[in-house]
């Protein structure tokens, strides 16, 4: 079982991969959109599941993976195979011998890491069926699943923009690539939605800390970030954001901050349980129905190579509630992590954090996530220095 501090090492560590992967240009015109059954399964569907480097355990990337592949388990009787990769050299030899081995249906590839290879490996084997998670490879016989993070970014950002008593508000980031821009563009429109509401002057600052790998570094940046008064503050930074977690709890337990408690954000998973009480939600990105999607037109025979690219409307994003706090308390529970509280307490405390938030806020939140569904807002997002720069010029986002 894994240690508790092994766990919180590894649990936003994959993010890196999560976050690196739309760096790729979504270049398939090919749209691919979740189908619902038509047809009565005529044979057991076995799949087959290449985890990355880290694997089960991470209460992430790789987790958030292996609950859709249960979930298929479940409701639609297939048969699944958990391939655990130990380093990226592992990779090409595994899809090689899934592949050669004639007996999936579907072979699942867990992360960015694994975009060259397949590619390879695809090429060779036209017949066989493949996806990838937050990536694109062009292909017909693969399915590349990937996010809108910018919309499930816009409600954290209006969250952050209403919840916080200082009007200023922090974003600590990784390495600086496009991917991380979509993070940011969503986010500042989020917290400028809240401004046409409330009438406050929010004040945005961001620091990209060049890694998404160093705990200690995060931490120095956000309590730089909270000394200059910031009491609300998104991880989008990977192991590095987990010490942007610490650091808020922290702060707030060395009463530092005489407005009241800091709030974080997580990302990726559901990170509130972490510190209960002080992480306001997790814009969470449901890896989980990528692959239970993916493995759901298997079954049916809807199945296409292609994009699937998933928003808040087709379940890819979305901001953390009491059910994904529950569900996260239990799977670390069974990975046998230390957790910081019983989970009766856990959950207490997070409920007693969202009540001292007025309901009007809770209530506009779901407004605004609807008219993100519906279409009628749509939310911006950026993929260039160029892009991301006049996104920051707009809602005044300035560099730590």
């Amino acid at each position: 079982m894994a240690s508790g501090k092994t766990v919180a090492v590894v649990l936003v560590v994959l993010a890196i991969v999560a976050v690196a992967a739309l760096a790729i240009t979504l270049k398939k015109p090919s749209k691919v959109q979740p189908q619902q059954p038509i047809q009565t399964p005529k044979k057991k569907v076995r799949v087959a599941v290449i985890f990355d480097i880290g694997g089960r355990g991470d209460l992430s990337f790789n987790d958030m993976a292996w609950l859709g592949a249960e979930r298929a388990k479940k409701e639609l009787n297939v048969e699944v195979t958990y391939v655990q990769s130990r380093t990226p050299a592992d990779y090409r030899p595994n899809l090689e011998s899934l592949s050669k081995s004639g007996k999936y249906d579907l072979i699942i590839c867990v992360g960015f890491l694994m975009t060259n290879d397949l590619k390879k490996v695809a090429a060779e084997y036209p017949n066989q069926k493949y996806a990838i998670i937050d990536s694109v490879v062009d292909l017909p016989n693969v399915r590349s699943v990937v996010f809108k993070e910018n919309e499930g970014s816009a409600l954290v950002g209006a969250l952050a923009g209403f919840v916080t008593k200082t009007n200023k508000v922090g974003v600590v980031l990784g390495m600086e690539i496009p991917v991380l821009y979509h993070f940011e563009a969503g986010f500042y429109w989020g917290v400028n939605y809240a401004h046409n509401i409330t009438g406050k002057d929010v004040k945005i600052t961001y620091k990209y800390t060049g890694s998404f790998t160093d705990a200690a570094l995060g931490k120095q940046v956000a309590e730089g970030m909270l000394a200059q008064g910031a009491d609300v503050l998104y991880n989008v930074a990977g192991l590095t954001g987990k010490g942007m977690l610490d650091a808020v709890y922290e702060y707030d337990k060395n009463k530092k901050l005489e407005m009241g408690p800091p709030f974080a954000i997580g990302v990726d998973s559901d990170q509130d349980w972490i510190h209960p009480g002080y992480i306001i939600a997790s814009m969470m990105k449901r890896v989980d129905n990528g692959v239970f999607y993916s493995i759901r037109d298997v079954v049916y025979g809807n199945f296409t190579g292609g994009v699937m690219a998933l928003g808040l409307k087709e379940g890819g994003v979305k901001m953390s509630d009491e059910k994904d706090l529950e569900q996260f308390i239990e799977i670390a529970k069974e990975l046998g992590a230390k957790l910081p509280d019983t989970p009766e307490n856990i959950v207490k405390k997070y409920k007693e954090m969202r009540a001292s938030i007025p309901d009007w806020v809770w209530k506009d939140l779901k407004e605004l996530e609807q008219k993100i569904k519906s279409g009628e807002i749509k939310v911006p997002t950026a993929n260039t220095p160029e892009k991301i720069k006049k996104i920051r010029e707009k809602y005044g986002a300035t560099g730590a």
